[in-house]
């Protein structure tokens, strides 16, 4: 049995993989030599363990983290599969949040930070009926379509007449798990079973309007924000987003969005 096994430096130069991968495969729990000579300390490895440890190599040269190839290998095919489908979607949400970026980077390379009009105004008062959800920054757009998508059949069973647009509303922070809610504004709140609300106060606040696609929001929101602090205010909850112009009418580049922040004079 001996004789059929490579040392480390062998079985590294068999799988293109340097020695100290390997041993920190070994500490890792991922791929443990056959044989470690109780004596001397060196590793043996058997040549059929060729396979996981380039499969490994291949799935760290992918970003996957070394605790889900762990679960990948010793996972049934079935359950692997699952596994490295939600890593596939996982990147594939990565993709798409670094295109948004690369977008937003073009955009101020070419002409610098938007010029978007920030101004005060008095908002009324709104009684809105909501849906919830709770997400991380990431399932935010994912998470809106979902709420929309349970709030109109509920307003459509009570036969009810809301007034557009619909309102986003969201915390001051996006923290890694936070609560949104998607609401639409009804003349009449009162009889309509089935249905949350929410009373949004009147009073200051501090808007603008984005028009582009709802990646390229955070420019308008670091125009809001920095106008906002530039005058002493400090911005309330809930950050309030009416989607004047959505995706079911118009293309990403002529969304149009207006972004409301409640706002109080500083006590400092």
């Amino acid at each position: 049995m001996h004789d059929e096994l490579l040392t480390i430096g062998r079985f590294a130069r068999l799988c293109r993989l340097s020695v100290k991968q390997l041993r920190h495969y070994d500490e890792m729990g991922l791929l443990a030599p056959v044989r470690v000579d109780a004596g001397s300390g060196y590793r043996y490895y058997a040549p059929e363990q060729a396979r996981n440890a380039l499969t490994i190599a291949l799935l760290r040269e992918m970003d996957l983290p070394l605790a889900v190839i762990a679960q990948a290998l010793a996972a049934e095919p079935e359950r692997r599969a699952q596994i490295l489908r939600a890593e596939r979607d996982r990147l594939t949400e990565r993709i798409s949040r670094d295109q948004a970026r690369l977008e937003m980077l073009e955009r101020l390379a070419q002409s610098g930070l938007p010029g978007y009009e920030v101004k005060m105004s008095r908002e009324p008062e709104r009684r809105l009926a909501v849906v919830r959800a709770a997400c991380t920054p990431a399932e935010i757009g994912e998470k809106v379509e979902a709420c929309v998508g349970r709030l109109l059949p509920v307003l459509g069973r009570a036969r009810v007449v809301w007034e557009p647009p619909l309102w986003g509303l969201y915390p001051l922070d996006l923290e890694e798990r936070m609560e949104i809610a998607v609401g639409a504004q009804l003349p009449q709140v009162e009889g309509t079973p089935g249905l949350e609300f929410e009373v949004l106060p009147g009073g200051l606040v501090a808007e603008t309007v984005h028009i582009g696609s709802y990646a390229q929001l955070p420019l308008a929101y670091n125009a809001l924000f920095a106008a906002i602090h530039e005058r002493g205010l400090c911005p309330q909850v809930p950050v309030r987003e009416a989607y004047l112009v959505g995706p079911a009418e118009a293309p990403q580049e002529e969304l149009m969005t207006r972004l409301i922040i409640p706002v109080q004079e500083s006590m400092a």
